[in-house]
């Protein structure tokens, strides 16, 4: 997706980093002695909902000892505070305005790869003279150029997938000709190995209207150009949440499920001091959020954010604002900078009482929070992911690509929310967000959702915990790279 930018080249708070790290802490002193087991270049896509899941992983491989290097562009590289991982930069051609630099979508990708490929074979080649040379590089599958220089170097690439196994399923059946585009209503229920029926309105809007964002489609597909050459395949989702997903699809797309990549801090708190995920490209206003919401009973809150990307029309945002004044329930509203023009000029008077709208916050403090008691989303899978892991139940709000997707599984699949429909012209209307609000907070089904909610919590939990599924797939990765780096270092 298109890298969001911070509001300045400089989007570093150094006061707020100062803080973070103190409160993060580093890694534990036992952690710190283990043999060191290989060294990691992490390479994201440059936004936030990549950066995101890409450096936590970097992170999980640093607590079990291995040397994990984030590296990213000149101009999000400051971005990036993490206790225990190396951040280095790379060029995509755009080192001063990144993305708003380039302008254009085809014309920043063939930047960022040729660009990006020697300055990542330059960044190789300086760690091959010291002490601690790469043995691998994990890239973002957006990047498949980036598995092309590892190759080139003889060292290990491994894709990182950031959306749902059922997702990648439905493009790498398309990209192997398994699946001819534009998929209609006539062609549907799309059945594929592994997945349930999948309907019209629950597909991907790339794949319904493969002409409205060809530059993306095209990036979508370009993930499996090179794919049989990776040496391992991940994908942040987790064996009980999608393994029969991926299963349906291992023979052209064999990923390894080591999520959900979400801070330690929210699930196996084996990583200490890690509460966030060491990347903001805004500034938060978590404290003044925490502050609010420590007034408001437990489970009464609406927390409501569709994330850093999706803009929303001002028809859109005057439904919504309408149906949170109606349900007279308490909210916190998460409105881009961006994004502040368009709330009806009479709504922040009209609900002082009830609501608070802030420009950016730290979303896991949010839904972490004992008074938030419903997450209205656009169903990204980073949010997705995050809302499932922390068992708050979910309005799906989704408005393109694979949003459409999670927000079937959210309501009929996993059963922890509902996804509220659009009417003719694609606008929620407020009486349906407010039918919404009522059955996840109110209604004889909420009980239930909650109950689904709580389950898959405890899940997310177990998988990523000592022994669970995900954890014995980095560790089955990280074994691998222990005996690779000692052969490559003669040990």
């Amino acid at each position: 997706m298109k890298p969001l930018q911070p509001s300045s080249p400089h989007s570093v708070y150094d006061r707020d980093r100062d803080r973070d790290r103190e409160r993060e802490g580093a890694l534990s002193k036992e952690m710190e002695d283990k043999q060191m087991k290989g060294h990691v270049l992490v390479l994201p896509y440059p936004s936030q909902g990549h950066i995101n899941p890409l450096l936590q992983f970097a992170k999980r491989l640093a607590s079990k000892g291995v040397k994990a290097t984030l590296t990213t562009t000149h101009y999000t590289l400051n971005s990036i505070s993490a206790a225990h991982i190396g951040v280095e930069p790379i060029s995509d051609g755009f080192d001063e305005g990144g993305f708003s630099q380039a302008g254009n979508v085809d014309f920043y990708l063939k930047s960022f790869r040729d660009h990006g490929s020697r300055t990542l074979a330059e960044l190789i080649q300086k760690f091959s003279n010291s002490a601690t040379p790469v043995n691998c590089v994990v890239y973002d599958s957006f990047l498949p150029w980036a598995l092309d220089v590892a190759k080139q170097h003889g060292i290990y690439g491994a894709a990182f997938f950031t959306n749902s196994a059922t997702v990648c399923s439905i493009f790498a059946h398309i990209h192997h000709g398994l699946l001819t585009l534009p998929l209609t209503p006539e062609t549907t229920p799309l059945l594929l190995p592994g997945l349930p029926p999948l309907y019209f309105p629950d597909l991907p809007s790339f794949l319904r209207f493969p002409d409205s964002y060809p530059a993306y489609l095209a990036m979508k597909l370009s993930q499996y150009s090179n794919l049989n050459q990776a040496d391992w395949v991940f994908s942040n989702t987790f064996e009980e949440l999608e393994g029969k997903e991926a299963r349906g699809v291992s023979e052209i797309w064999p990923a390894k499920l080591i999520g959900p990549m979400v801070p330690s801090a929210y699930l196996d708190e084996r990583i200490k001091g890690d509460r966030g995920y060491g990347s903001s490209l805004w500034k938060p206003l978590s404290e003044e959020c925490i502050e609010w919401l420590e007034t408001k009973p437990s489970n009464s809150v609406v927390y409501v954010s569709f994330g850093s990307m999706v803009s929303l029309s001002e028809e859109q945002i005057a439904e919504l604002a309408w149906g949170l004044k109606e349900s007279n329930m308490y909210f916190l509203w998460v409105v881009r900078d961006s994004e502040q023009q368009k709330l009806p000029k009479w709504f922040l008077d009209s609900v002082q009482e009830k609501g608070k709208v802030v420009t950016w916050c730290n979303q896991l403090e949010m839904l972490a929070h004992r008074t938030v008691g419903c997450f209205v989303t656009h169903c990204g899978w980073n949010s997705t992911l995050e809302g499932l892991s922390l068992g708050v139940p979910m309005i799906g709000v989704p408005k393109w690509t694979d949003q459409l997707t999670d927000a079937k599984f959210v309501e009929e699949i996993w059963e922890i929310g509902v996804r509220a429909k659009e009417d003719e012209v694609g606008v929620v209307r407020k009486d349906e967000l407010l039918r919404c609000l009522k059955e996840v907070m109110e209604g004889d089904k909420s009980k239930e959702i909650k109950r689904n909610a709580n389950k898959w919590r405890d899940s997310a939990m177990k998988t990523i915990t000592e022994g669970g599924s995900s954890d014995k797939c980095i560790d089955e990765f990280v074994h691998h790279l222990m005996a690779s780096y000692q052969n490559l270092n003669g040990l």
